[in-house]
């Protein structure tokens, strides 16, 4: 890999301009700069945008047979798997995510990606119905045309690839822009969709932050589609100009996941649960369950085993195979969340709350924090890293009400052995979706996304074929039609 990151626009990497605003690109585990940014201005956004469009006018992918879209999937899980040990590098260096983990959380990931869509373009087929004997009536089915696609930090190849993929399964071109924090694997995996046989212009990167490359992007005339995973903030500006041009809009926010622990549960699995659904990435996950709701009768040992395990997290440099939490992903978010460790008056800090005692690097101690309220900051604010919010409850009424008391509603755990609390949460938690003993598990068949402020439409199979393309209702007269009326006829 360069050390100079440019846009890759039609096939190539274009040449940095020199007037180009250069943004650092640094290793959170050592502070040191691995690579420069050349940001994308609007001028180099419309060139992307405008390879796309020639792209996609020209057919070279959109006109080709499901089949063969197909195998130029399996190509791209064959280069994944050849090269995973580069891409899985070049994301801990990016985002400092420990090696142990990144190739459950990055390759296996991007592989499940592209094969599960390589297997549904080989089975799915549409709807064909003859309701008299007049018409065959069917679905004919069409790509949108130029998708926008912007993506986040916190797992830039995992959650870049889950857009690109269905975007391509249904014959669209498009341009990506992930994050100028962590663009490292996402510009290699680049030259391996041209490998794998994906025509140039089909996919198209650029670089650069949200409110000069991203603004252009979602805002562009030419687009067809914005899909958007980040923030709150970005992304009601997205959604506004999504809607100045009555383009499609799907948004994957944030979360303040409540993860619910019963007195009935199995405790050593809740409590590896409960760990595991904080701590894994340094917290830094949308779905992660921030909230510990836990059932005031085990609440004493509950919270001392949680600390216990907590404050044993070997925290540490990603590259070593021993390492289970790695640094926070850029200074500037390092700061931000240990913002939430203050001194607060409903709050008491259990163990952690502070920077890690290293001599480099943007680590920070697993944190546990015991709120007194569902109102404290720390309850209702995403904090997107490690701090775990405990709350207590009483009935289990009590526990789906500190739940809901959110604005944001993405994803929900329980822990538990009655069927009753079970159905009781899934009926009453206002969440996208709900795990029950069990940590988030993806499933490319189901819908992923949230309610309230946590976005608007679903990542999953049915979802994202409709998202991504274009449904036209196609009626054939079967014999000479009897016209009910002949106008002008004499």
């Amino acid at each position: 890999m360069s050390r100079e990151i440019t846009s890759f626009i039609d096939g190539a990497f274009v040449a940095p301009r020199a007037n180009a605003h250069r943004l650092p690109v640094i290793n959170p585990a050592t502070e040191e700069e691995i690579g420069i940014l050349f940001e994308a201005d609007e001028a180099e956004v419309d060139r992307a945008v405008a390879a796309a469009k020639a792209s996609f006018a020209a057919g070279h992918w959109r006109r080709l047979s499901a089949e063969q879209r197909a195998t130029v999937f399996r190509r791209i899980c064959a280069l994944t798997a050849e090269h995973a040990d580069e891409l899985c590098a070049l994301e801990t260096m990016d985002l400092g995510i420990p090696t142990s983990q990144a190739r459950g959380m990055v390759t296996a990931r991007v592989i499940r990606n592209f094969s599960f869509y390589a297997d549904h373009l080989s089975q799915a087929a549409e709807r064909a119905v003859t309701t008299d004997d007049l018409h065959q009536r069917y679905v004919h089915r069409e790509p949108v045309g130029i998708c926008a696609l912007l993506t986040p930090w916190n797992a830039p190849l995992m959650l870049a690839t889950s857009k690109i993929a269905p975007a391509l399964a249904f014959g669209n071109s498009c341009v990506i822009k992930t994050s100028e924090h962590t663009p490292l694997a996402l510009a290699r995996f680049m030259t391996l969709l041209t490998e794998a046989g994906v025509p140039p212009g089909v996919v198209n990167l650029v670089n650069g932050r949200g409110p000069v490359t991203g603004a252009r992007l979602s805002s562009h005339p030419d687009v067809g589609l914005v899909s958007f995973t980040g923030g709150g903030a970005a992304g009601r500006q997205i959604m506004l100009a999504a809607a100045q041009g009555f383009r499609k809009c799907d948004l994957e926010l944030g979360g303040k996941s409540a993860n619910i622990v019963s007195d009935s549960a199995d405790f050593d699995t809740a409590l590896d649960g409960s760990l595991l659904g904080i701590f894994a990435n340094a917290g830094q996950m949308c779905f992660a369950g921030s909230r510990i709701i836990v059932q005031e009768d085990i609440a004493d040992r509950f919270i001392e085993a949680f600390v216990e395990r907590t404050r044993a997290i070997r925290v540490g440099d990603p590259a070593d195979p021993q390492t289970e939490m790695g640094p926070l992903a850029f200074e500037a978010h390092l700061r931000h969340v240990l913002s939430f460790c203050a001194p607060q008056d409903d709050v008491d800090l259990l163990c952690g709350g502070k920077r890690a005692d290293r001599d480099r690097g943007y680590f920070m101690q697993p944190t546990v924090l015991r709120a007194r309220s569902s109102g404290a900051r720390v309850c209702q604010e995403e904090i997107f890293g490690p701090v775990a919010t405990i709350l207590t409850y009483g009935r289990f009424e009590e526990a789906i009400a500190i739940a809901n008391d959110s604005r944001y509603g993405l994803s929900g755990y329980l822990w538990t052995n009655r069927l009753d609390e079970t159905m009781a949460a899934a009926q009453g938690m206002r969440t996208g979706g709900l795990m029950v003993n069990s940590p988030v598990m993806f499933d490319l068949r189901m819908p992923f996304g949230g309610v309230g402020e946590s976005g608007v439409g679903r990542e999953g199979i049915e979802s994202l074929r409709n998202f991504y393309s274009e449904e036209k209702a196609v009626a054939i007269a079967t014999r000479p039609f009897p016209m009910p009326i002949r106008l002008g006829a004499r």
